[in-house]
């Protein structure tokens, strides 16, 4: 091999994804490992950090021995992966304690004390000046950085004590190679500190800070998205096997990973990821909130423009809800097994209907105590007929989404490239393509695509392609178009579903 190589890195909660791919996107290797995130009754919930650099290194090494790979092939890292979680470091980016992931909601009260009041649980002029600058706002569940933080300082004195920064994961792992600790308005939009309506401001806005009552100096200093944070030190470079000096760029959301993994870099360029959860985004070059949907922007892939942002608690997870709730003490069938069962159902799965609310919803209507489950059951209803409402429930819940991503966007947005675990299914991106009325494209390697995305992301960095090469240049994939036999069935089907979740918000009131 002479080409050079990207070490990518995907840290999602379930745990790294750890490859060697090419600067133009081919991914040449990769292996996929798990973690365990630690739950507690009072709302914890927490990964090892020390315990993700470990798996990287060692997943690293290994794949350094690959044949006709060596450690001079690698040119450069990217790191991407899950947000919306704190990671409290030393000066030497070494973790002092557990990551507090987006599921730990501990810091609630001190969050609605910040910030808390009537309206959706916001405090009106509060929430009128997080919108104004940053486009969204802190959750008041206490399940993002803001409440993380709050937690910490208020419960954790003796952590904070040994605490010199608070940071995302993926600039947690990027401190881990360089030594240098960095964020950037994109890697940490979900802290909601940053007056984001100007990009090329590297610094966290005074007032909001005093508004949650955070002070910057254990915030990681801003540097612009796409650059280079620093080199890999020494030390690492001998314990991984790499090159000392070799550069890190800045740290990635999965979002924007997944975004130049489906080559969806141009505006408007649409991509679908099905993951653990779900979302619709495409670039757009202006910040923008929609707040009655729960559609956003965020900082994008260059320093002046933005993605789309929006989030579906539930979306290939659903599907593994069902494959080990439903197998029972029996053996658990694979996933290629489920969607085979799956596909002897009909579409329209009988008349059985599935909302993926398992755990609430967040866009477009947003209701955490909403719960889903299946409709319209017969004594005449398979298991086939279940396997297929679940992913067709995912898909019109997509649907849903879709039709204001459209509005909120200005035009219709299509073909849609599909990316994710679950994309990886045919039957699923057919049923994706029917009920989004779009064509859909399943893009190739669809599980570990945003390794792909954080190795082209990191070429135009290094000044090797740029964002519209990316977009031209992308790997195609098979292209499912909408049937016109089952047009109807959707359509009532994507009608039905705001219906049945008002039903929902009704019955989580009382």
């Amino acid at each position: 091999m002479t080409r050079d190589l990207c070490l990518s890195i995907d840290l999602g909660t379930g745990g790294p994804k750890v490859g060697l791919v090419t600067l133009d996107g081919e991914i040449v290797a990769h292996e996929v490992h798990s973690v365990t995130t630690t739950r507690g009754a009072d709302g914890a919930a927490t990964q090892d950090a020390n315990e993700w650099w470990s798996i990287i290194g060692a997943a690293t090494r290994r794949l350094l021995t690959r044949e006709n790979v060596s450690s001079g092939h690698v040119r450069v890292v990217a790191v991407t992966g899950q947000y919306g979680s704190t990671v409290p470091v030393d000066a030497n980016g070494v973790a002092t304690g557990p990551c507090l992931t987006w599921l730990d909601t501990r810091g609630g009260p001190f969050s609605r004390r910040a910030f808390g009041g009537p309206v959706q649980g916001y405090n009106p002029v509060k929430l009128r000046h997080f919108i104004k600058k940053t486009a969204g706002a802190p959750v008041s569940s206490g399940g993002d950085p803001v409440g993380q933080i709050l937690f910490l300082v208020h419960r954790e004195p003796d952590l904070v004590a040994d605490t010199r920064w608070f940071l995302e994961p993926v600039d947690y792992l990027t401190m881990r190679f360089t030594g240098v600790a960095s964020a950037t308005h994109a890697s940490n939009f979900s802290l909601w500190l940053c007056d984001t309506r100007v990009l090329t401001t590297y610094d966290y806005d005074p007032g909001l800070l005093a508004m949650v009552g955070i002070g910057k100096d254990r915030l990681a200093p801003l540097v612009p998205i796409g650059s280079i944070v620093g080199e890999v030190t020494a030390a690492v470079a001998d314990d991984l096997g790499l090159v000392a000096g070799t550069p890190v760029i800045t740290g990635l959301l999965d979002l924007h990973a997944a975004a130049a993994g489906a080559g969806s870099t141009r505006p408007f360029d649409t991509h679908l990821a099905l993951s653990t959860s779900s979302w619709i985004s495409c670039p757009v070059m202006k910040k923008k909130t929609d707040i009655n949907h729960t559609i956003i922007t965020v900082p994008g892939l260059t320093n002046d423009s933005y993605l789309v942002f929006d989030q579906q608690d539930l979306g290939a997870r659903a599907l593994e809800w069902y494959r080990s709730t439903f197998a029972g003490t029996g053996a658990v069938p694979s996933y290629d097994e489920l969607t085979a069962l799956a596909a002897t159902s009909p579409p329209g799965a009988h008349g059985v209907v599935f909302t993926p609310w398992l755990s609430g919803q967040l866009s477009p209507s947003m209701n955490s105590a909403a719960r889903g489950g299946f409709t319209n059951l017969a004594v005449t209803t398979t298991s086939a007929d279940l396997a297929r409402a679940v992913l067709e429930g995912v898909a019109t819940n997509s649907a849903w989404l879709f039709g204001y991503v459209e509005k909120f966007a200005g035009r219709r947005l299509g073909p849609v490239h599909a990316l994710g675990g679950g994309a990886q299914s045919t039957l699923w991106c057919q049923i994706l393509a029917d009920a989004l009325d779009r064509e859909v494209e399943q893009v190739p390697d669809a599980m570990v695509a945003q390794l792909r995305g954080a190795a082209l992301l990191a070429s135009v960095t290094l000044g090797v392609r740029t964002l519209e090469q990316i977009s031209t240049d992308r790997h195609g994939g098979v292209t499912f178009a909408p049937r016109d036999e089952y047009r109807d069935l959707f359509a009532e089907r994507r009608a039905l579903f705001p219906q049945l979740f008002r039903h929902e918000r009704h019955r989580s009131k009382h």
